[in-house]
């Protein structure tokens, strides 16, 4: 007869099921698989959940928890039990495992009773670690993947641009992103000399999901890495994601290391005159802007036949000339990643790639392809 009971904080026990409910899918048609594999063992809780694709488990350490009186184990629906924790007041809770798979869940006014699925139907997930983990602040993981990760593709007919490429070579780790139409590039030294270079693409809506677990704070974060999978360590947390198999279509080498012109802006500045201009665009007209250069001004500006124009200008100190398009939704995206007060525009001609980058930090740099207009 499976058994399990303990009382635990409400707070506690949501937090822990908020970061494990996210490798649960809604598109899953495999019933293990939409659940909490609940798993209390003398040391504490461990809760499990998996789609394949993504694997979490949490851990709740017994002082956590305000008592553990049985061990066992069983797997709830995910969706039921976020939801029953999430709306039952701020109070010690009662977890107990009855009559095979049943589990009620209580406080002092309220009781619910769920049937749960037998624990030995969930798959066994291979959450080992590697002996020499890679070290990174977890807040500057963080901002490596909020700095990259808008420019993977949305499309999953090249799989390989839905996600994130990672390289590392010696002392050095290079974060590229790409749809094809932009190129987003952040480079960071981590306290670990590889023997190997290493060259993985890992999927960008795993690393979003990781990232919201993270606080940014001093906290480390640990990087196993295999040959078809990677898995993060953090805290209380294990976060194992599947890797995307092929050969990155991209590498920096795209990015043009000389230019003709090259504009500093302030920042809120150049970001606004783009964000006003974009509001006569449409998706159907890939939000296209024009920029133009002409005797120390700058003039951003868009034509939008059924919507209406607008025209902006300010000073800037150049004495080059130039008139080229490009999508506003990608120039504001690349903008905003930068924390700085001015960035840098540099341009070749009407045809060749605009880069966004900082005079004071090259770690971070940013490409964004004209468009043609008739």
């Amino acid at each position: 007869m499976v058994k399990m009971k303990f009382v635990v904080k409400k707070e506690i026990l949501l937090e822990n099921l908020n970061n494990t409910s996210r490798a649960i899918s809604t598109k899953n048609l495999i019933p293990i698989l939409t659940g909490i594999k609940f798993d209390l063992k003398e040391s504490g809780l461990y809760l499990y959940a998996s789609d394949t694709d993504v694997s979490i488990r949490t851990f709740i350490p017994k002082e956590k928890l305000t008592s553990l009186d049985e061990t066992g184990s069983i797997v709830i629906g995910g969706k039921y039990i976020v939801e029953i924790i999430r709306k039952l007041p701020s109070t010690d809770i009662t977890l107990e495992v009855i009559d095979g798979y049943k589990l009620i869940i209580s406080t002092d006014n309220t009781e619910f009773n769920l049937n749960g699925i037998d624990p030995n139907e969930f798959p066994n997930l291979d959450l080992d670690e590697t002996k020499e983990p890679i070290v990174i602040k977890a807040s500057v993981f963080n901002e490596l993947i909020n700095q990259t990760v808008f420019a993977t593709s949305p499309s999953e007919t090249r799989p390989l641009l839905t996600g994130i490429n990672f390289r590392l070579s010696k002392d050095t780790l290079e974060v590229l992103a790409t749809d094809s139409y932009r190129l987003a590039r952040k480079v960071v030294k981590i306290n670990h000399n590889m023997e190997n270079d290493i060259n993985i693409v890992i999927p960008g809506k795993n690393l979003i999901e990781l990232t919201k677990m993270l606080d940014d704070d001093k906290e480390t974060l640990e990087l196993h890495l295999f040959s078809n999978k990677i898995l993060f360590k953090y805290k209380n947390l294990i976060f194992l994601s599947r890797l995307l198999s092929g050969t990155y279509p991209t590498n920096s080498d795209i990015i043009p290391k000389e230019f003709n012109i090259e504009l500093e802006c302030q920042f809120d500045d150049l970001f606004n005159m783009i964000d006003r201009a974009s509001l006569l665009t449409s998706d159907r007209e890939k939000n296209t802007i024009k920029l133009s250069l002409s005797k120390n001004e700058l003039m951003i500006s868009s034509n939008s036949p059924e919507i209406g124009k607008v025209e902006e200008k300010m000073e800037v100190s150049s004495d080059k000339e130039i008139m080229i398009s490009f999508s506003s939704k990608f120039m504001l995206d690349a903008i905003k990643s930068f924390n700085k007060d001015k960035v840098v525009i540099c341009m070749n001609n009407d045809s060749s790639p605009i880069v966004i980058k900082n005079n004071e930090d090259d770690s971070l740099v940013q490409l964004v392809l004209p468009i043609k207009t008739c």
